[in-house]
């Protein structure tokens, strides 16, 4: 029984080896966009879906405005999602600026606000390309130009771009920012490797009719989160090769970390939550099998109480997936120039197991909070 159960301990930490090495050959083989600089011909339409966001929204929309992209082909539409606080006035401040404010105002409860918001602000947009962010982030001046200069130069039909936190106050948050790095370097390095499974929708753009022609968000809208990963698999699975990552420092969306670890939990049980609705069936199964070689090493560290040899499995374990992730996370943060954060990954490695031990028991459970509510 030790035989069996040591051979499968050797086969999955091999598979995670091979993983980690096939995200590596995914971000190694993305290319250095082509990106058209000037002679813009494309109308943009912004979207930002926002619901309690008075704090911080009014950044949000200075940066937006502040963009280089001419103003003619820029359209900013945000939609006020229910607020209690006073973010729909804010928006509404910036009128005589252009931007539009859209209220959601539901008659019968939704499990998929967000959904809605996006879909409302798609069907009375202007533009031929949608960028959709967040209420809470951050850009540089050239953040519309780099992803309209890639559609425009390349002409993918979805562009996923990258997406960083900053402004970290506490060496949790900056745990979580080299974590975060790692999960955007997975969706970039699967795009590099030509099969696109992951993104993040603070920093997502698609054709206005890509998102018609593969039916928008139905058959996802049931589930209140989705509204990229899930949108992006439909869009992969109809237009296969059609979707790029656009690997420029300018085109980077900042945005913050969680403060508390019940917060990061939430969020996290938000985002494993749409894995259910995966169409790629193989990266569910990558998920269970990064998961299962994670429960091996807790498993080893507990039959080491009684019986050493399973503790220097788990150390052997460790070992090679700690030294095989600092390679993966050196090139990630090197692209967020970010490399201080690597020195965190001897801290963040052994929590991450117990981390995604409990993601893979909670985060597929029916209902979390998110924004004030009760979501499935």
């Amino acid at each position: 029984m030790i035989a069996i159960y040591s051979a499968i301990c050797a086969i999955l930490t091999a598979g995670y080896l091979l993983l980690v090495a096939y995200l590596i050959k995914g971000w190694v083989s993305l290319k250095r966009p082509q990106l058209k600089t000037g002679d813009f011909s494309t109308r943009v339409t912004i979207m930002i879906a926002a619901r309690n966001e008075a704090e911080r929204i009014h950044l949000t929309i200075e940066d937006i405005l502040a963009q280089d992209y001419p103003k003619e082909l820029t359209e900013v539409i945000i939609v006020d999602d229910h607020s209690t606080d006073n973010t729909a006035e804010i928006i509404a401040s910036y009128a005589d600026r252009g931007v539009k404010l859209l209220q959601l105002n539901e008659a019968k409860p939704l499990n998929s606000y967000k959904k809605k918001a996006i879909a409302k602000a798609i069907s009375i947009s202007t533009g031929e390309l949608m960028v959709a962010t967040d209420a809470d982030c951050r850009m540089g001046t050239k953040w519309l130009s780099s992803v309209v200069g890639y559609f425009e130069a390349e002409q993918p039909v979805m562009i996923s771009s990258p997406v960083i936190f900053f402004e970290e106050k506490t060496l949790f948050e900056r745990m979580q920012t080299l974590e975060f790095s790692f999960l955007i370097g997975i969706g970039a390095s699967f795009i590099g490797n030509k099969r696109a499974s992951t993104c993040n929708g603070a920093n997502l753009a698609y054709r206005k009719d890509v998102f018609y022609e593969v039916g928008g968000f139905s058959g996802i809208d049931e589930l209140a989160s989705g509204d990229d990963e899930l949108l992006l698999q439909k869009v992969a699975e109809r237009f296969p090769g059609k979707i790029g990552f656009l690997n420029v420092r300018d085109a980077i969306v900042y945005t913050h970390a969680k403060y508390t670890l019940k917060a990061f939990l939430q969020q996290r049980r938000r985002w494993a939550s749409k894995s259910t609705k995966y169409k790629d069936k193989k990266v569910i199964a990558v998920a269970i099998f990064m998961w299962l070689f994670n429960m091996t090493m807790l498993v080893n560290i507990l039959l080491g109480i009684f019986n050493a040899t399973f503790f220097k499995v788990f150390l052997i374990q460790f070992a090679l997936k700690f030294l095989i992730e600092v390679v993966f996370l050196y090139l990630i943060c090197s692209f967020f120039r970010r490399l201080k954060l690597l020195q965190l990954l001897i801290i963040v490695a052994p929590l991450h197991m117990i981390y995604l031990a409990y993601l893979g028991l909670m985060g597929t459970t029916k209902k979390y909070y998110w924004k004030g509510r009760m979501v499935k």
